[in-house]
């Protein structure tokens, strides 16, 4: 997917890298399997991936446990004119199959929920079973190495070394997030019976470059979107993202 042209807002930054790799995906399934596919948006509150994705034209469930956030996705998805084509469905991740269907999904999201399971490996192999064979798995997780990097660069040391040794890369007794490393997120992957296809690092540098040397210049912000892109897969950069982006194909169990 090339670069878009249109003026690069920090929105963009955040997710530019996602959006990168998971619409490229989403363009190669559908070329092969028809231009309409069906996704599971997992914990996908109020719609920041269900939304855009029922405006390319597929049909988007998202299955969240909040009410109040499933009532943001109705209000936005009509808004955006595609509230036929999105579905809210109160749940969590473990439950997934049971609300969506099993091997019902040619995609599922799983962005940024892994981090407050409490038996996340559990959770996403549940989850998986409702993606068909063949299905298109996108999960973004939080990054522990680089939650040791910020807590450094920000003065807060102690921090720093409690995430560096904590093997749930927390930053403290009472810090409830979970992050993860590349070879623990892709190895959850695999064992949730998905083949890996692409890993990319997620804001290498959005989170540290200040606001004002974009603000400052009106064409930095396109031109760190595309180092993001570029960088976004290359060791050591991508292993020092705030995210983790995993792409993966849901293996046939037969």
């Amino acid at each position: 997917m090339a670069v878009e042209s249109r003026p690069v807002t920090w929105g963009d930054l955040r997710q530019a890298v996602v959006w990168h790799g998971l619409l490229d995906a989403l363009a190669t399934m559908a070329s092969q399997e028809g231009a309409t596919l069906g996704v599971v948006d997992a914990g996908g509150g109020s719609g920041g991936f269900a939304v855009p994705l029922a405006e390319r034209g597929h049909r988007v469930t998202v299955v969240d446990p909040s009410p109040d956030s499933l009532a943001s996705l109705d209000y936005r998805a009509a808004e955006r004119g595609v509230r036929h084509l999105v579905t809210a469905r109160q749940g969590d991740l473990s439950a997934l199959p049971e609300i969506v269907g099993v091997a019902s999904s040619d995609v599922l999201l799983c962005h940024t929920v892994l981090e407050v399971v409490d038996e996340p490996a559990t959770a996403l192999a549940t989850a998986a079973a409702a993606l068909r064979p063949g299905g298109l798995l996108s999960v973004v997780a939080a990054n522990r190495h680089a939650v040791v990097l910020a807590r450094a660069l920000a003065g807060r040391f102690a921090e720093a070394q409690y995430a560096l040794a904590d093997p749930r890369g927390r930053c403290a007794s009472s810090d409830r997030a979970r992050r993860f490393d590349v070879r623990t997120l892709v190895r959850m992957v695999d064992d949730a019976g998905a083949d890996v296809i692409a890993v990319h690092g997620v804001r290498v540098f959005a989170d540290l470059v200040p606001a004002a040397t974009v603000d400052a210049d009106p064409s930095a912000a396109q031109r760190l979107l595309q180092l993001e892109i570029a960088a976004s897969s290359q060791a050591p950069f991508r292993d020092l993202a705030a995210q983790l982006h995993v792409l993966a194909r849901r293996r046939d169990s037969r």
